[in-house]
Parts: C-alpha cells; structure tokens; sequence
C-alpha cells in the first residue's frame, strides 16, 4: 500500500530523514507512515506473533542507519521493506540453525544410560531427527507455526488460533496436513507425542 501523495503540509520521507539527523524526534513520523504496511508484510512472512519484533526492529536499524541513506539509491519506502527482508532472512536462517541443532542434540536420559544403550538410543535417535528436521524444513511457515505452537509451546487450538489470527478450524487442519507428512517423511512414525487438541 503506497503512501498517501505528499501535500503543502506533508513532509517529503527523505527531508524528513535528512532533518531527523538533528532532530531524531522526527523519525517518528516514518515510524508512523509506514509501521502498519511493514508489520503487515513481515507477518506475512513470518507470522503475527514474530512481525511485532521484526517490525520494530527494521525501524531500529533505519533508525541508526538514517546517516547512510541515499535517496539517490531510492525511496525510503523500499528501503525499509529491504531492512525488513534482510531480518526475515535472518530469522530463518536462526531458525533452519536450530532445526540443525535439534538433530545433532543428545535425547534426554541420554547420560543416565550405560555405553550400550547410549549407543542404540542415539543411532535410533538419529534414524528419526534426520527425517524430522528435514520434513520441518520442507513444511509451509504457517504449517510449521502451527506445529511448533502445538509440539514445543503445547498451546491449544484456540491459543494457537489467536496468536496467529487464523480460525480455529484452521488450525486443526493445518495440524493434520502436519501430521500426515511428518508421518509418512518418519515412515509411519507419530510425529505428535503429546501436545493439547483444542
């Protein structure tokens, strides 16, 4: 959504960086025209819960950037939902880092074994979290939200429903779409141990 075409008493985007220089208060007034579009946009990438942090910080980096900016490169406009990207991009890179973690983790009671079966817990640990981590990388962002929702924070239908503004229904759905691909990426394993059904 484009920004409302300036007037006498609207202050261009790039003076209003320019000036925000000296006066830093100004900046606020970017933060104001186009907090809501970029939010928007990071919760399409990411989800609602994860867009309140990666909007306001790509308003904290063009923030300590405002120096650097070049409006012969280009708008402001672009060049916030640029920072907002470059986060996005972040954010799964961190979170593809931890889907690697979880499959090289030791599984828990792992110490309390002897040689033997800390030697068979792992190879059929790792006969599981290879497949698993794979599947989860292959999965859908708002597929993966729901499942992660469900599994790790073992919130509810309805929570997961609201944190994600999504109906309720569709959670559900999205869960069995989940479940049936982990199943058949596990071989027939239950992806879902635990975890609340609404």
């Amino acid at each position: 959504m484009a920004a409302p075409p300036d007037t006498p008493t609207r202050v261009d985007d790039a003076a209003l960086i320019a000036r925000s220089r000296h006066r830093p208060d100004l900046f606020a007034m970017l933060y104001d025209r186009y907090f809501v579009e970029i939010h928007r946009y990071a919760a399409g990438r990411l989800g609602s819960q994860i867009a309140d942090d990666v909007a306001a910080e790509t308003f904290l980096v063009a923030f300590r950037r405002r120096e650097t900016f070049d409006p012969a490169r280009g708008t402001v406009r672009p060049w916030l939902y640029g920072i907002a990207t470059n986060l996005v991009a972040q954010h799964r890179r961190n979170e593809t880092r931890r889907l690697e973690a979880f499959q090289r983790a030791p599984v828990d009671g792992e110490a309390d074994e002897g040689y033997e079966e800390r030697v068979a817990t792992r190879l059929a640990a790792a006969g599981v979290r290879g497949p698993l981590a794979s599947a989860l990388s292959g999965l859908s962002d708002g597929d993966r939200d729901v499942l992660l929702l469900v599994a790790l924070a073992d919130l509810s239908y309805e929570e997961v429903s609201q944190i994600l503004h999504i109906p309720f229904g569709t959670v559900g759905s999205r869960l069995n779409r989940v479940r049936r691909k982990l199943r058949a990426a596990l071989g027939g394993v239950n992806p879902m141990i635990g975890g609340s059904d609404g």
